[in-house]
This record gives C-alpha cells, structure tokens and sequence, in this order.
C-alpha cells in the first residue's frame, strides 16, 4: 500500500547557514527497511525540485530506525540572507512528510494517524 511518509515516521529538523538538516525518525521498527530502501539522498532531493542546490548526503543510523539527510545549498544562501520565510530547515522536514512510501499490507495497524 501506498502511504504517505507522516504515516510512518516523524522529522526533526536544524540549520546552519546554507544548510539544511533532516532527521527522519521511523515510528515503528518494522517500517525501516522501506524508509531506508525508497528514501534515497536523490529521492530527497528530488522531492524539492531546485530548491536544494547542493548536494544531500544520507546518514543512516540503523540501530536508531533513523535517517539524517544533510542539504547543503538548501535554505537560499543561507536563512538570514535570504527574503524567503519558509526557507527554514524545519519547512524541509515538513514538506519531506508528503513522500509516498510503499510498505506491506500487513503493516497498516502500524500506521499513525488517518488517511489523506
């Protein structure tokens, strides 16, 4: 079944001049293996279109169910230089919650929160 992201897992989020921090932080440990195999450093990217100029590196910490994207080139050329007010690391780490997720069946009594 197809979900979306806010379904599995929840983000925290941070910045540093023109970068953008996202951790993504599965609910369940059942649902990590699909977060970690379909939300890829691309995948991330992606999602933004040409907001996010630089490149994403992806930091999986397995024994947490947690992934750490890092943007660089993310936030404008940097939050305080920058006229757009949405062009916060914490805008990101909502935004990401929107990516679909395929994940089995017999995990939907894992979900969090209704359907869209």
């Amino acid at each position: 079944m197809i979900v979306c992201l806010r379904r599995v897992a929840h983000t925290r989020s941070g910045d540093k001049g023109n970068t953008s921090n996202t951790a993504v932080i599965a609910y369940d440990p059942a649902f990590y293996p699909y977060l970690k195999a379909q939300l890829t450093a691309p995948a991330f990217k992606a999602m933004f279109g040409g907001v996010i100029t630089g490149e994403v590196e992806r930091y999986a910490v397995d024994g947490l169910q947690v992934l750490n994207f890092v943007a660089h080139g993310a936030l404008g050329g940097g939050v305080s230089r920058s006229l757009a007010l949405d062009n916060y690391g914490k805008a990101l780490a909502s935004a990401v919650l929107r990516f679909e997720l395929d994940i089995p069946d017999t995990l939907a009594g894992l979900l969090r929160g209704p359907p869209p």
